[in-house]
């Protein structure tokens, strides 16, 4: 289901009235709930919800490829423990990082804590990773030998090529605006990896707990998928955001795994790409659909 890309803002109003009586009266699908929030911004949006346990699954142009911005350190964190699973790194493991690993612009704590370098073990970076530090997500694609490894990883695992690509390291993405298109997935393929890590076994249970808390932890997004939810709900995500340059913003994404009240697990991917719109506006937008989907299966 295509959407439009040139919606009329003045038109929402209308459109989000014509929503909530469709839904109060029972007219209305989840797509079509979710294309109404998807029509009332500038840009694309793509979506794909799945319900572990049953396969049961909500889409909006979900087969369509966005940059994936920090949204990809989650799969770099996945291979990253699966070095570990295999005894080739230990969590324990001391890493020397040193100023040329740090990342020359954007989001970078242990750059700006530490500028002359420091040592960091394997979890403390993946900590770093998880809550969006460039450099630490850098340092550990160094570590288990690059983008490419993880791209084969992610591979392995039963994602496409076509649907999934780790390309470049931070260093290289935060320097150009438009190269970031290279780390890019559908929204269906991150949602599949997500039940993938969920479900699959890919970890063992001891790496698969120890990133999932990590994801639980992150404060970095708090208005996307979390945003609307009821206090409490447990929701494991990672978040990524491009720069704004000239009013556009290339990237603005969220993918979790939410706890729902019945106890069944949601996983998650809403993006954004090339959008003129604020970022209160794509964050409630994602916001608006998760809780959607949550309120649709909870």
């Amino acid at each position: 289901m295509k959407s439009s890309r040139n919606f009329c803002c003045k038109a929402a109003p209308a459109l989000f009235l014509f929503l909530l009586n469709g839904y109060a009266y029972g007219q209305i699908t989840p797509e079509e709930t979710i294309e109404g929030y998807a029509q009332s911004i500038s840009g694309n949006v793509g979506v794909h919800a799945l319900l572990i346990e049953t396969g049961e699954s909500i889409s909006h142009d979900a087969d369509q490829r966005f940059p994936m911005q920090s949204v990809y350190k989650f799969p770099i964190a996945m291979a990253v423990l699966d070095q570990v699973d295999q005894g080739i790194l230990g969590l324990g493991q001391v890493i020397r990082v040193t100023p040329s690993d740090y990342i020359p612009r954007g989001y970078s704590p242990i750059r700006d804590k530490f500028p002359e370098g420091t040592e960091l073990t394997i979890r403390q970076l993946l900590k770093y990773t998880i809550r969006s530090d460039g450099s630490a997500s850098d340092v550990l694609l160094k570590t288990i030998g690059g983008a490419e490894v993880a791209d084969e990883y992610v591979s392995s695992l039963g994602v496409a090529d076509e649907d999934m690509a780790i390309a470049l390291p931070e260093m290289i993405q935060v320097v150009n605006d438009t190269i970031q298109y290279q780390n890019y997935s559908t929204p269906r393929a991150m949602t599949r990896l997500l039940k993938i890590f969920s479900m699959d076994s890919v970890l063992s249970e001891a790496s698969r707990s120890l990133l999932f808390q990590d994801m639980v932890d992150s404060m970095t997004g708090l208005g996307r998928i979390k945003g609307l939810l009821p206090k409490g709900t447990i929701v494991a995500h990672k978040t990524g955001t491009s720069a704004t340059y000239d009013g556009l913003t290339r990237a603005t994404n969220d993918a979790g795994i939410i706890v729902l009240p019945n106890g069944k697990h949601l996983a998650i991917t809403v993006f954004i790409s090339d959008s003129h719109a604020s970022d209160k506006e794509r964050d409630q937008v994602i916001a608006n659909i998760a809780k959607s989907v949550f309120d649709y299966w909870k």
